[in-house]
């Protein structure tokens, strides 16, 4: 196949491509390469001839037109989105604009190349969402493909708008689809903006390691290789118009979490005194957090045979070796906006 991937050269996007190709796809990497993304993490791939890149931004419809006529693509794997939560709580307008109007000014570029060569059955438009479009779960239960929407930050409401226009775009033009809403990545090429990244480099840096509140908060962790697997399957082998929840199935508390990311630095690069834990640290909630989510993925798992190939600490493992081996990746992104600073519309003064 070939593959156009938006936001290829973001984390999960660049797991895509990287894997894309390894399996023998053609991958037109479209990335308008904003604050998080990184050419870097397609490095390993961006000589290979099966592997193209266009700079753009999802939102210039003249500019998809063209990509679209250039590169012929019998997919499109849609993950070019504002993504982080607390940014999305201090600037809202960026999260409408890319995930609502980007995604909709895709679906237009999409449908109307499909609908030039001739509507072919063999077209599917991707698009990878999120579990926290469901909202918040309390201390028991998981979501499915059926739940109800919730969404309860403007990250998370800009994502529902978008599985939105997809459906709509499926249903009223008769777009071939598939959706897929994912738990927590983590992983190698993690912007150091998201919890395990922070928590992993300021430890190596002697910072505190923030915790929102007590740290009860429960997500469910997947590793970013085995969700590009899961993504790569679905392209290929999911029914038309099907939703698929697509789960680590390692739920563990924020605090449980960065213990055990503690633990294996100690293992792997003691201190010369105490352990890494020693420098946790409580900071202010974020507004509306969320408590718990957990997925169901039952479906995924009977009707196309997908299961994550790691555990959370397995993976934990993985990521921190990686970030140890790599410092040269993260040290160039250190200095761009937000990173390092907290964010999240908490006040100011507040850690």
């Amino acid at each position: 196949m070939k593959i156009l991937v938006t936001g290829g050269a973001g984390f999960i996007g660049s797991a895509v491509v990287r894997q894309a190709v390894g399996a023998g796809h053609a991958v037109v990497n479209l990335d308008a390469l904003t604050y998080a993304a990184c050419l870097a993490n397609v490095a390993t791939v961006a000589e290979n001839p099966a592997y193209a890149f266009e700079q753009a931004d999802i939102r210039d419809r003249a500019a998809l037109d063209r990509v679209f006529a250039d590169h012929q693509p019998d997919a499109v794997m849609h993950l070019a989105a504002e993504s982080h939560v607390d940014r999305s709580i201090d600037g809202p307008g960026a999260f409408i604009d890319t995930n609502v109007t980007g995604t909709y000014t895709l679906l237009e570029a999409a449908r109307a190349y499909w609908e030039g060569q001739g509507k072919p059955d063999t077209f599917r438009f991707h698009h990878i969402s999120t579990d926290e479009v469901y909202g918040s779960l309390g201390p028991t239960g998981q979501f499915t493909e059926t739940t109800p929407y919730d969404p309860r930050s403007p990250y998370s409401a800009s994502k529902a708008a978008s599985d939105h226009l997809v459906r709509a775009w499926g249903e009223t033009y008769g777009l071939p689809f598939v959706l897929t809403n994912c738990s927590n990545n983590y992983g190698p090429y993690h912007f150091p903006e998201k919890l395990i990244p922070v928590v992993i480099l300021n430890a190596l840096h002697g910072k505190p390691l923030p915790i929102y509140g007590d740290g009860s908060n429960v997500r469910d962790w997947l590793y970013v290789e085995d969700h590009a697997d899961a993504l790569l399957t679905v392209l290929t082998r999911g029914a038309e118009g099907r939703t698929y929840n697509i789960g680590g199935e390692n739920e563990r508390s924020n605090l449980e979490l960065v213990k055990t990311l503690c633990a294996i630095l100690d293992d792997l690069k003691p201190k010369a005194t105490g352990s890494y834990a020693d420098q946790i640290t409580f900071v202010t909630d974020r507004p509306g957090h969320d408590a718990r989510y957990a997925i169901d993925p039952t479906r995924i798992a009977t009707e196309l045979g997908w299961r994550p190939s790691v555990t959370v600490e397995q993976g934990l493992r993985l990521t921190v070796q990686w970030y140890l081996d790599n410092e040269d990746w993260w040290q160039a992104l250190l200095n761009r906006d937000g990173v390092g600073k907290r964010l999240g519309g908490v006040g100011a003064g507040a850690p």
